[in-house]
């Protein structure tokens, strides 16, 4: 019997939501499937995958640009096997205190293709990231790497667990 084969996509701009990405990638391979991490904007097709997972960064409000359009670019093969979307965001301790709701662009999308369910977690901000924005917000304090590992990993065995069931 071959192991599942599930595609890890995500849309980022500075790699915060890429690291989630891999962490969830890194535990479903741990847990025996078969898992591909890739950047968003490198999926046209979806025909080889038994499940995706689709992350994408928060900006404003906003799901990722890279993440929609690759939802919408390959909605109708999303629609025929089971899908996970997870949102990237919030620059404090929000979404490890309680569930945070799908941004009404996130809810359109799992509307789209009928995802299973949606995970927001904490992101980033750090010395590294590039920009004036994320200068400022740094100089006032509003800093930090917010991505909870644990989090992150117990979430993607439960997409393992829900795949084996299957």
């Amino acid at each position: 019997m071959t192991s599942k084969r599930v595609l890890v996509a995500y849309g980022t701009k500075h790699g915060a939501t890429a690291g989630i990405a891999e962490r969830i990638g890194k535990t479903l391979r741990e847990d025996g499937l078969e898992a591909v991490v890739v950047p968003a904007d490198d999926v046209d097709d979806v025909r080889n995958y038994d499940a995706v997972v689709l992350g994408g960064a928060l900006y404003g409000g906003h799901w990722s640009g890279k993440a929609k359009r690759c939802a919408e670019r390959n909605a109708d093969m999303l629609r025929h096997r089971p899908v996970w979307l997870f949102s990237s965001g919030p620059l404090d301790r929000s979404a490890e205190e309680r569930e945070i709701p799908p941004v009404p662009a996130v809810a359109r999308q799992m509307q789209l293709i009928g995802a299973r369910e949606h995970r927001t977690f904490g992101g980033s901000l750090t010395a590294r990231t590039p920009g004036l924005l994320a200068r400022s917000m740094l100089r006032q304090g509003k800093g930090g790497d917010f991505r909870d590992p644990d989090r992150i990993q117990t979430w993607a065995h439960h997409i393992s667990a829900e795949l084996a069931a299957a």
